[in-house]
Protein backbone atom coordinates (compact mmCIF):
# COMPACT_ATOMS: atom_id res chain seq x y z
CA UNK A 1 0.00 0.00 0.00
CA UNK A 2 1.19 3.50 -0.84
CA UNK A 3 -0.11 6.85 0.37
CA UNK A 4 1.21 9.92 -1.37
CA UNK A 5 0.45 13.22 0.35
CA UNK A 6 0.75 16.53 -1.46
CA UNK A 7 -0.42 20.12 -1.29
CA UNK A 8 1.63 21.45 1.59
CA UNK A 9 3.35 24.79 1.44
CA UNK A 10 3.90 28.13 3.12
CA UNK A 11 1.05 30.53 3.74
CA UNK A 12 0.34 33.54 5.88
CA UNK A 13 -1.99 33.37 8.84
CA UNK A 14 -5.59 33.42 7.70
CA UNK A 15 -4.76 31.66 4.46
CA UNK A 16 -5.95 28.34 3.10
CA UNK A 17 -4.45 25.12 1.83
CA UNK A 18 -5.86 21.88 0.53
CA UNK A 19 -3.91 18.71 1.13
CA UNK A 20 -4.44 15.59 -0.97
CA UNK A 21 -3.50 12.00 -0.34
CA UNK A 22 -3.54 9.43 -3.11
CA UNK A 23 -4.02 5.83 -1.97
CA UNK A 24 -2.97 2.77 -3.95
CA UNK A 25 -2.34 -0.92 -3.51
CA UNK A 26 -5.56 -1.93 -1.78
CA UNK A 27 -9.26 -1.16 -2.12
CA UNK A 28 -9.43 2.42 -0.89
CA UNK A 29 -13.14 2.34 -0.08
CA UNK A 30 -12.55 -0.39 2.51
CA UNK A 31 -10.60 1.90 4.83
CA UNK A 32 -11.15 4.81 7.12
CA UNK A 33 -8.78 7.66 6.29
CA UNK A 34 -7.26 10.20 8.60
CA UNK A 35 -4.92 13.15 8.77
CA UNK A 36 -2.42 13.61 11.56
CA UNK A 37 0.26 16.22 12.12
CA UNK A 38 3.49 16.59 14.00
CA UNK A 39 4.83 19.96 14.99
CA UNK A 40 8.53 20.39 15.84
CA UNK A 41 9.25 18.86 19.22
CA UNK A 42 5.76 17.46 19.54
CA UNK A 43 4.17 14.07 19.13
CA UNK A 44 2.04 13.21 16.15
CA UNK A 45 -1.53 14.27 16.82
CA UNK A 46 -4.89 13.59 15.28
CA UNK A 47 -6.40 16.24 13.00
CA UNK A 48 -9.37 14.75 11.15
CA UNK A 49 -10.72 11.47 9.83
CA UNK A 50 -13.51 10.06 7.72
CA UNK A 51 -15.11 6.62 7.72
CA UNK A 52 -14.79 4.33 4.73
CA UNK A 53 -18.22 5.23 3.41
CA UNK A 54 -17.48 8.95 3.67
CA UNK A 55 -20.65 9.83 5.50
CA UNK A 56 -19.24 10.60 8.90
CA UNK A 57 -16.26 12.68 9.90
CA UNK A 58 -14.41 13.49 13.10
CA UNK A 59 -12.23 16.48 13.95
CA UNK A 60 -9.82 17.51 16.64
CA UNK A 61 -11.14 20.41 18.70
CA UNK A 62 -8.18 22.52 17.64
CA UNK A 63 -9.23 22.51 13.99
CA UNK A 64 -13.00 22.11 14.21
CA UNK A 65 -14.77 24.71 12.08
CA UNK A 66 -11.62 25.51 10.07
CA UNK A 67 -10.87 22.17 8.48
CA UNK A 68 -12.89 19.83 6.28
CA UNK A 69 -11.94 16.27 5.43
CA UNK A 70 -13.45 14.57 2.42
CA UNK A 71 -12.81 11.55 0.25
CA UNK A 72 -13.43 10.59 -3.34
CA UNK A 73 -13.61 6.81 -3.54
CA UNK A 74 -13.63 6.95 -7.34
CA UNK A 75 -10.27 8.72 -7.29
CA UNK A 76 -8.81 6.85 -4.29
CA UNK A 77 -8.03 10.19 -2.72
CA UNK A 78 -8.67 11.89 0.60
CA UNK A 79 -8.52 15.66 1.01
CA UNK A 80 -7.99 18.08 3.86
CA UNK A 81 -9.28 21.59 3.21
CA UNK A 82 -7.76 23.97 5.75
CA UNK A 83 -8.98 27.54 6.17
CA UNK A 84 -8.17 30.36 8.56
CA UNK A 85 -4.76 28.86 9.14
CA UNK A 86 -2.85 29.83 12.26
CA UNK A 87 0.88 29.70 13.04
CA UNK A 88 0.15 26.87 15.46
CA UNK A 89 -1.04 24.78 12.51
CA UNK A 90 2.57 24.61 11.32
CA UNK A 91 3.52 20.94 11.16
CA UNK A 92 4.23 18.01 8.92
CA UNK A 93 0.86 16.55 7.92
CA UNK A 94 0.47 12.82 7.42
CA UNK A 95 -2.35 10.90 5.85
CA UNK A 96 -3.18 7.45 7.13
CA UNK A 97 -5.56 4.63 6.37
CA UNK A 98 -6.76 1.56 8.17
CA UNK A 99 -9.51 -0.68 9.42
CA UNK A 100 -9.92 1.42 12.53
CA UNK A 101 -12.55 1.20 15.24
CA UNK A 102 -11.85 4.64 16.62
CA UNK A 103 -11.00 7.40 14.17
CA UNK A 104 -8.68 9.50 16.39
CA UNK A 105 -6.53 6.58 17.56
CA UNK A 106 -3.23 6.88 15.75
CA UNK A 107 -2.14 3.33 16.59
CA UNK A 108 -5.11 1.80 14.79
CA UNK A 109 -4.03 3.05 11.38
CA UNK A 110 -2.16 0.52 9.28
CA UNK A 111 -0.86 2.63 6.44
CA UNK A 112 0.93 5.98 6.47
CA UNK A 113 2.07 8.49 3.90
CA UNK A 114 5.39 10.30 3.95
CA UNK A 115 4.08 13.64 5.15
CA UNK A 116 3.81 17.10 3.66
CA UNK A 117 5.02 20.28 5.33
CA UNK A 118 2.61 23.09 6.16
CA UNK A 119 4.13 26.35 7.39
CA UNK A 120 1.96 29.23 8.54
CA UNK A 121 3.62 32.58 9.17
CA UNK A 122 2.19 35.35 11.29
Amino acid sequence: VQLQASGGGSVQAGGSLTLSCAFSGRTFSNYAMGWFRRAPGEEREFVAAVWWFGGSTYYADSVKGRVTISRDNAKNTVYLQMNSLKPEDTAVYYCAGGSVRSLPRRREYDYWGQGTQVTVSS
